[in-house]
């Protein structure tokens, strides 16, 4: 249970204010909060369930230390990105 709720405080804080968040907001305002929800909802189920399973699969393949380090670059470079936008 202790590390759902560490996943959980992660990926919420990570998400809040998001642009994922934005758009949310923004099909609320067209077609009602409920529509809204349950479509990100089920989109952000979706998209984590693969990230889930495709990690899990990694696993057996590349040791976590890697992956972690892998997922850092990929982390550094959409920010490099995103910076570079602006």
């Amino acid at each position: 249970m202790k590390e759902i709720l560490s996943i959980f405080i992660a990926i919420f804080l990570a998400e809040f204010g998001d642009k994922t968040q934005l758009a949310t907001i923004a099909f609320a305002s067209k077609y009602g909060w409920f529509k809204a929800f349950v479509g990100a909802a089920t989109a952000l189920v979706l998209v984590n369930l693969i990230g889930a399973l495709v990690g899990e699969k990694l696993r057996e393949f590349v040791p976590a230390s890697v992956l972690h380090k892998i997922a850092g670059v990929f982390f550094i470079i959409f920010g490099i990105l995103m910076i570079i936008k602006e």
